[in-house]
């Protein structure tokens, strides 16, 4: 079990654990338009979903899994929350959840499978978890097209080297960037993610900015600190 401030997750039964990846965005992803529905696609064990209940007064946060054993550690770490009545979750791939769209959402997040690279594991829980051809960005940013509600925010989190490939995508789909931040592992380490927000109406300004989680090894930056503070328990 994982503890939070205000929350516990398990992750026994799901093979992608909770990362740092999930938590800057479950933390980061902007909240200004004060959502009142979300919709988390490719949940896991429900992190983000979680840390956006604690962070929102939305009264409807959907989760997406197609995982079977993830979407069952997601039910039962949202049943077990102070926010069960708020969160429910799906058992199923995107192709089919947007084939009959019920609703559209004010805020639209995704930790989405990223790796890309020809090889697999052994494991085929965690390649269904973290290769790329289980939800193409293509198909997130058509998704999303199709859900996303007209003054609704979507967040992303994915590699920097696939941030330019993935703002051409969301061009296509007249989604604009409001607020870009590049994540390192440290000061002298290269940039290696991007969290992302865009909007369908484009800004005259993009706010942009870098992230440094660690000055040395367990010894967090200020910004990361007020960043994740209300949530890590040693933070």
């Amino acid at each position: 079990m994982f503890a939070f401030k205000k929350f516990s997750v398990n992750q026994d039964k799901t093979a992608m654990k909770i990362g740092t990846d999930g938590v800057l965005l479950g933390a980061w992803c902007p909240i200004n338009n004060r959502p009142n529905s979300i919709l988390d696609i490719g949940t896991g064990t429900g992190i983000i979903a979680l840390m956006l209940a604690q962070r929102t007064e939305a009264q409807q946060i959907d989760a997406l899994e197609i995982e079977e054993n993830a979407y069952e550690q997601a039910v039962d770490n949202f049943e077990n929350s102070p926010w069960s009545d708020r969160l429910f979750c799906f058992h199923a791939g995107l192709d089919e959840f947007v084939d009959d769209p019920e609703d559209e959402y004010d805020l639209i997040v995704s930790n989405p499978p990223f790796y890309v690279e020809d090889y697999k594991t052994n494991d085929t829980h965690r390649d269904l978890a973290r290769f790329q051809d289980a939800m193409p960005f293509e198909d997130l940013v058509a998704a999303v097209d199709l859900l996303l509600s007209e003054n609704g925010i979507f967040a992303v989190i994915i590699p920097f080297k696939e941030e330019e490939r993935f703002m051409d995508l969301c061009a296509k789909m007249e989604l604009f960037p409001i607020k870009i931040t590049r994540v390192k592992g440290a000061h002298n380490t290269p940039i290696v993610r991007s969290l992302m927000a865009f909007k369908r109406f484009e800004l005259t300004t993009l706010t942009s900015d870098e992230l440094v989680i660690e000055i040395n090894r367990h010894e967090y930056t200020d910004a990361y600190i007020e960043l994740t503070k209300d949530f890590y328990l040693k933070m």
